[in-house]
This record gives C-alpha cells, structure tokens and sequence, in this order.
C-alpha cells in the first residue's frame, strides 16, 4: 500500500521556498485535476502519492509526463489516455 502525503508536505518535498504556492493553490490544482496521479480525499483533507506531478493542460508535452509518471496501472480516464496515445489531431 502506497503512503499518502498531505497536499503540505508534497509541496514542502516537490518546491523550493521561493516557489512553494499556497495551500488555496494546492487545493484548486487538485479540485481541477492539475496533480497527476489525482489527489484523494481522505476526510477532509487531500492526500496525494509522493510521486505525484504538476500538469499544466496548455503544456505541449502533457502526454510525454503523464506517461513517464504513469505507474504499472492503467490510466483511469479516457481523456488521459487520448493524452497518452496522442490521437487528437495535429493542424498547423
């Protein structure tokens, strides 16, 4: 079983002093599925896995993170994987 952080201590681990955002920040990324993989709530606070990354959904490379921080379990949503598989179509 895999130990949870609280949203606090994955930023204290994951950011620096100077860039640490703030906790209302932190919950909104989570509320709005910035944190890959997704934050629970257990109670009322969000735990999250150590490992866990910041996703930006403008990042051109969103695919390329989601699949390199992907464990051995299958992505859970549809829209991850067409992240993943990069099948949305190109136009330049």
């Amino acid at each position: 079983m895999a130990k949870f952080l609280t949203l606090e201590e994955w930023c204290n681990e994951t950011y620096s002093v100077e860039t640490r955002p703030s906790i209302q920040t932190l919950q909104r990324w989570a509320r709005n599925g910035n944190i890959y993989p997704a934050p629970e709530k257990h109670g009322r606070r969000y735990r999250v896995k150590p490992d866990a990354i910041y996703i930006n959904p403008n990042d051109l490379a969103l695919g390329k993170k989601i699949k390199d921080a992907q464990s051995d379990e299958p992505a859970r949503s549809a829209f991850l994987k067409k992240v993943i598989n990069d099948t949305a179509a190109h136009k330049v």
